[in-house]
């Protein structure tokens, strides 16, 4: 029996994936301008209940054998892809902005420099973790581009609460059970970016500045350049634009 191949950052199978990326967020673009209001309800309630369905077999995946090191579901990714079948699902505006946020900094850095180690396509560990990023960066675009939902400063910094308290909290489970959820405590295995901030912690102060920094530049032309606010959402789970006071 042939021994499959091992993953490597801007292989073959890396570029086929970048290439998908790409054609799909222009088609969910493109889609997303055309529905209608029911249509875009319903095309969401699918491809989030596939979004949610792909997190469960990955999760149960990664329950076999169980190790506290690695099978608890506190990585970030795994926080924005269930709350990406949400935004899918639901539009909601709460949703739609974790995902904005989480989906088009950290879920594309990792499609830039994926922390995947293992065989290559089509395994099992290369399809369900392109499947979970992708899909997350998905939401945020066909949402913000395809269905014109927008951010706002106090979202903005709803977001960067709810990721300084994952951080704390996960930095804890880290410092007890020897794990390394979020990178928090450690650098991954494989290249990435936090390799140009230095070291622990430094790469974690670095890195979170730069990325709240980048965070309040995406939020920033949406209420500057358009000049309009964003409703909450209404009890459908719609958004609708106002001007800004």
């Amino acid at each position: 029996m042939a021994i499959a191949q091992e993953f490597t950052t801007y292989g073959p199978s890396h570029w086929a994936v970048l290439a998908l990326f790409a054609v799909v967020a222009a088609v969910l673009v493109w889609l997303g301008r055309r529905q209608t209001a029911a249509a875009a309800g319903r095309f969401g309630r699918i491809v989030g209940a596939v979004t949610a369905v792909i997190y469960l077999a990955a999760f149960v995946y990664a329950l076999i054998p169980f190790d506290v090191r690695w099978s608890v579901p506190l990585h970030l990714t795994d926080l924005a892809t269930v709350v990406a079948a949400y935004a899918w699902w639901s539009q909601k505006h709460w949703a739609y902005v974790l995902t904005y946020y989480w989906g088009l900094v950290l879920s594309v850095q990792a499609l830039i420099s994926p922390a995947l180690t293992g065989p290559d396509f089509p395994s099992l560990p290369y399809l369900g973790f392109w499947s979970i990023h992708l899909l997350v960066v998905w939401a945020a675009v066909y949402l913000t581009w395809g269905r014109g939902m927008r951010p706002r400063w106090r979202d903005y910094r709803f977001v960067v609460a709810v990721t300084v308290g994952w951080a704390a909290i996960t930095m804890s489970f880290n410092s007890l059970a020897g794990s390394n959820y979020g990178f928090l405590n450690g650098k991954p295995s494989t290249a990435s970016l936090l390799d140009l901030f230095g070291s622990w912690p430094w790469y974690l102060v670095v890195g979170a500045t730069l990325v709240f920094a980048v965070w309040a530049a995406m939020t920033w032309p949406w209420i500057r350049a358009r000049g309009y606010e964003i409703d909450d959402g209404r009890a459908d789970g719609s958004s609708a634009c106002s001007p800004a006071s």
